[in-house]
């Protein structure tokens, strides 16, 4: 009985690790917020940003645990969490409802969700980064810790998630 709940264990892991992001997200997303790519965005941020929010052309949005975000994150990126996200509060800090916004997780999952907490709220321009922060570190991109110092080290959740990350150094906890 174990080997045939080993075997099963197994294979399953072994499907899951043979799936690709697109076919990932596919099965996880509705796809009602766009996706916007690791490239367009790195095109759209080689500007600096304003730390104020007034003047940026794109607002960052992580919506990752606060654990995730402290050990690495998009620079200039607000954490606006998943679990515990609030609205009201995140809305407060988004005058502008027709600002271009991109909302980010670990693959754009848990992401897309928030963004459509903000499309339901009247945001015009909200997008999903597509592959998320893995995607971003996997194309070479650089991410920060919570001293605002470039970093290696990303939060891959889980053993079983980290194996979309193929560049820096996987934290679990």
């Amino acid at each position: 009985m174990k080997k045939i709940v080993f075997l099963f264990v197994l294979i399953s892991l072994n499907s899951f690790s043979q799936e690709s992001l697109k076919d990932l997200l596919k099965k996880y997303n509705t796809e009602s917020v766009p996706y916007i790519s690791v490239d367009s965005l790195k095109k759209i941020t080689k500007k600096p940003f304003d730390s104020t929010l007034a003047d940026n052309n794109i607002i960052l949005l992580d919506a990752r645990e606060k654990k995730e975000y402290k050990v690495s994150h998009l620079k200039n990126a607000l954490f606006v969490g998943y679990d515990k996200f609030n609205l009201k509060k995140t809305t407060k800090n988004l005058p502008n409802k027709n600002a271009k916004i991109v909302v980010y997780c670990s693959l754009g999952v848990r992401s897309e969700i928030v963004a459509e907490k903000l499309k339901k709220a009247g945001y015009t321009n909200v997008l999903n980064l597509y592959g998320g922060i893995f995607e971003w570190k996997n194309n070479g991109n650089t991410v920060f810790n919570s001293k605002e110092k470039s970093t290696e080290k990303v939060h891959t959740c889980t053993k079983e998630w980290s194996q979309w990350l193929v560049k820096g150094e996987k934290v679990y906890e």
